[in-house]
């Protein structure tokens, strides 16, 4: 299988290209360089590994929650190209890739959980809470947007571990939800590798889109027509 994953979700810009079972990357912090940066990424892996875009099966993407103009950066590129090798697409949240980050990273054992929080400005965080399942992060509950003070932890799970850059606002989190945590990396930023690893086993169960319905995921937008009079 040949998947190639994107994301610009976050202040990281990175390409990953999955074939046959390996995953190679090219990764850059760059807040506001997502436009200059992702094509050409896009080609080196291409080119690195031999390959032409028609010969991949399937393509990927961060959808969100994150910045909305790295969203929309992401989603164009994934859209464009799979109208134009007429291949299925597959969203992966952007809260589990550094999820599945975290996972690898502190080896973490089955049942584990992982409590993501990225700063969602004004004040609120994006938040959601998993558990390390057959080496992958399974949701628990929802994905949410909320104020620091309002996260909450999903109850019987044994070990948690908090990853994401919204911990930096871990002061203003409740202190059962920061006593809880065996440990904090508040580095940790969605990356397009754990996005094709994700989107791999997605595809492979059939979780794969067409190009129109490949569409970024706000959390606020929805959270607040929710809200609206008559909803």
């Amino acid at each position: 299988m040949k998947l190639l994953a994107l994301d610009t979700s976050s202040e990281g810009c990175s390409a990953a290209l999955l074939a046959d079972g390996s995953v190679t990357e090219r990764f850059e912090l760059a807040p506001r360089g997502h436009t200059r940066l992702l094509m050409p990424m896009v080609r080196e892996l291409l080119a690195e590994q031999g390959l032409v875009p028609a010969e991949l099966d399937a393509l990927a993407f961060a959808c969100g929650p994150g910045s909305f103009t790295g969203l929309r950066i992401a989603t164009g590129v994934v859209q464009g190209l799979a109208y134009g090798l007429d291949v299925p697409v597959v969203p992966v949240s952007s809260l589990a890739a550094v999820a599945a980050d975290a996972i690898a990273r502190f080896s973490l054992s089955e049942g584990d959980g992982i409590a993501v929080a990225f700063d969602a400005r004004m004040g609120e965080v994006y938040w959601a809470c998993y558990v390390c399942q057959a080496g992958r992060p399974e949701l628990l509950g929802d994905e949410q947007v909320s104020a620091p003070e309002s996260v909450a932890l999903v109850p019987g799970v044994r070990c948690w571990f908090g990853v994401g850059q919204g911990w930096g606002l871990r002061d203003d989190f409740p202190d059962d939800v920061t006593g809880a945590m065996k440990e904090v990396d508040a580095t940790l930023v969605p990356r397009a590798s754990r996005v094709a690893e994700l989107a791999a086993h997605a595809f492979q169960e059939g979780r794969g889109v067409a190009a129109a319905q490949a569409q970024p995921v706000y959390i606020r937008d929805e959270v607040a027509w929710k809200k609206l009079p008559g909803r």
